[in-house]
């Protein structure tokens, strides 16, 4: 049985080692430019694109054609969005499972949409990773993607808010109001998928004590994180520094934000996906 997963590129990855692996890219729209967000894309180059920009901005979805190409001869797929809160990407995901279910008897795709987007999905499709190559069946595996995300959080660090305002999520008042003198935005991604502001700080040294008193908060101990940033290895280095000092580790890996999470985690900002190290079922600690 060959087994697939697929995502969209705000997982910020490209490929996965020894795992059939796609990337279905989505697209920033700057003025008449077109960014893919694909292996090819000038980063620098949109992200100095936006700055400048004072019209409207925008990303799009891939097409559902798009995502059954990528979902290839699999037998079964296993799919991750972003957050359908933040974009179409889910449903048009879900309308290329049932065309690709219609069209190949006996195949199965399964669509997760994450609530979230950047490192979280990456730790979801790790564990999907992991699950296949620990020969579980596919329903097995879902299951178990089910229970994982339960214990899985997003949280970031903005340093901006323009391209939300300039995409029309918030208000220009609003935004104009952080990265002035420093401010920040600390929040997480909600239950609902929604971004959820919890703080507002002046520079980054309290931003980053403010992640990790909202790490305590949520009981985290000891579990994988993954440090998402852009333009921002020195802020990056620093709460990993911070992490393994209240924790004791840092069970995890810094990596680059690419295009789609480059729009809305703009220059200097930081996004921390984190699971918890076990669930508790009947009182048995389970190891994920």
């Amino acid at each position: 049985m060959k087994m697939k997963i697929v995502a969209d590129s705000s997982a910020n990855l490209l490929s996965l080692p020894d795992i059939d692996f796609g990337v279905v890219p989505l697209h920033i729209i700057v003025g008449e430019n077109d960014y893919i967000d694909d292996d090819k894309i000038d980063l620098t180059a949109m992200q100095e694109n936006l700055s400048s920009y004072k019209g409207k901005t925008s990303t799009s979805s891939p097409s559902p054609h798009e995502w059954e190409n990528a979902f290839g001869d699999a037998d079964v797929v296993f799919c991750i969005t972003i957050t359908s809160s933040l974009s179409g990407t889910y449903n048009s995901a879900v309308i290329a499972k049932d065309i690709y279910e219609q069209n190949h008897a006996g195949r199965k795709v399964y669509v997760l949409d994450s609530l979230s987007t950047g490192p979280e999905i990456a730790l979801f499709i790790e564990k999907i990773a992991e699950l296949i190559k620990a020969g579980f069946a596919p329903d097995d595996i879902y299951k178990t993607l089910l229970e994982y995300k339960d214990k899985t959080h997003l949280y970031f660090s903005l340093a901006s808010l323009n391209n939300f305002a300039k995409n029309g999520r918030i208000s220009p008042v609003i935004a104009a109001g952080i990265g002035l003198l420093g401010v920040r935005v600390v929040g997480k991604a909600s239950d609902e998928g929604t971004l959820l502001p919890l703080d507002k700080c002046r520079g980054e040294k309290r931003a980053l004590k403010k992640l990790i008193d909202h790490l305590k908060e949520c009981g985290y101990t000891d579990g994988k994180i993954i440090i998402a940033h852009n333009n921002n290895e020195a802020g990056a280095l620093e709460l990993k520094k911070l992490i393994e000092n209240t924790f004791g580790i840092f069970n995890g890996t810094i990596q680059k934000t690419r295009a789609l999470c480059s729009y809305y985690a703009e220059p200097e900002s930081l996004l921390i996906g984190l699971k918890h190290p076990f669930v508790t079922i009947n009182h048995i600690k389970i190891d994920f």
